[in-house]
């Protein structure tokens, strides 16, 4: 594993699924660890696991619908821990799902693409500034397969958000490449988080259906092998790539069958 020691990682929706994995993932690799998400308790357990294994934690509660708790959250982490080298966006949410699109509501579209989309926007308007400050950084912002392909599952409003996540990301790797500072987006496909394990459970007929139709590997990603992929897109080992968008699916688009 490659070392992360004294960096500065942020992680928005850490307090769970993927963000939790993901911030092991780091503090594991030494790096300094700040959680933005809302749930107080969930999070601050993430903060405890990572300093009981001997790493340096902060959560600051984070609302990512809310522009002021973003840009808290950029401050506040390099307040406490002095610079910034690396964020992932990840925080989201599903949306409707199983919904055409006429019957979406508005109030649902707008939730959707101001979590999904206008969250990473301003995440990267504070991040980028802090991380130019120390000559540069890397940022990782989730997408989704559904960021590529149109969604099959009646989620538009999370398709087109995750559509724009990758627009958002190439550009940004244009804009502030030769600064540097590399921007790669990722794009999952289903794997165990709180927005697919209760369809797991509830619904194991159509999610057996969905996994045989979109892995290769026959089952759904865990959280670590996503987080995996995360660190590299933040490593040494990753300096060349930028703009780009590493999908961790099992496969789906390299089917034949």
């Amino acid at each position: 594993m490659e070392s992360f020691k004294d960096k500065v990682i942020l992680i928005t929706g850490g307090s769970s699924g993927l963000g939790a994995a993901t911030a092991l993932r780091f503090a594991r690799d030494g790096a300094r660890v700040a959680i933005g998400a809302r749930r107080t308790e969930q999070s601050e357990a993430v903060v405890r696991q990572i300093e009981s294994s001997g790493g340096q934690g902060l959560f600051i509660r984070t609302d990512v619908g809310r522009r002021a708790d973003i840009e808290a959250l950029v401050n506040g982490t390099v307040a406490h821990f002095g610079r910034l080298d690396c964020a992932v966006n990840n925080a989201g949410i599903t949306g409707p799902v199983l919904t055409p699109i006429a019957d979406i509501e508005p109030d649902a579209w707008d939730e959707t693409l101001s979590v999904n989309l206008t969250a990473v926007f301003l995440g990267m308007k504070f991040q980028i500034p802090a991380m130019l400050k120390n000559g540069g950084g890397a940022i990782v912002n989730v997408a989704s397969v559904y960021g590529q392909k149109p969604s099959d599952v009646g989620h538009a409003a999370y398709c087109v958000s995750k559509f724009g996540v990758i627009g958002l990301t190439k550009t940004a790797a244009i804009d502030y490449g030769q600064q540097g500072i590399r921007v790669n987006a990722i794009c999952p496909g289903y794997s165990h988080s709180e927005m697919v394990d209760p369809y797991l459970r509830d619904e194991p007929e159509l999610m057996r259906a969905v996994i045989e139709r979109h892995s290769a590997s026959g089952r759904v990603g865990e959280a670590e092998e996503i987080a995996d992929a995360i660190a590299f897109l933040c490593s040494h080992s990753a300096r060349f790539v930028n703009g780009s968008e590493l999908v961790v699916d099992g496969g789906d688009r390299v089917r034949a069958y």
